[in-house]
């Protein structure tokens, strides 16, 4: 998985929220247009490969899938830092 896919996924965990809305997933590229672009293109990617799910309205939920891989980035975060 990309860097940009680990931080998008990872906003769900920061944010403590089940939903979130695209122009809140923006921030994961900064204001770069072409980095926008790369986001959208990126959030995408996730929905086809399960670990995300698209929820109306530009609003986008983690799947079980992705709830999965978040807590195991989440894990190998607090193992690197002992």
């Amino acid at each position: 998985m990309d860097v940009l896919a680990g931080k998008i996924l990872a906003m769900f965990g920061s944010f403590n929220k089940e939903t979130l809305d695209l122009h809140v997933l923006f921030e994961a590229g900064g204001n770069d247009p072409d980095a926008r672009t790369a986001v959208l293109d990126t959030v995408e990617h996730l929905v086809k490969d399960g670990l995300l799910e698209e929820r109306g309205n530009d609003f986008y939920a983690l799947t079980r899938e992705g709830r999965v891989n978040v807590d195991s980035r989440r894990t190998k975060d607090v193992i690197s830092f002992t």
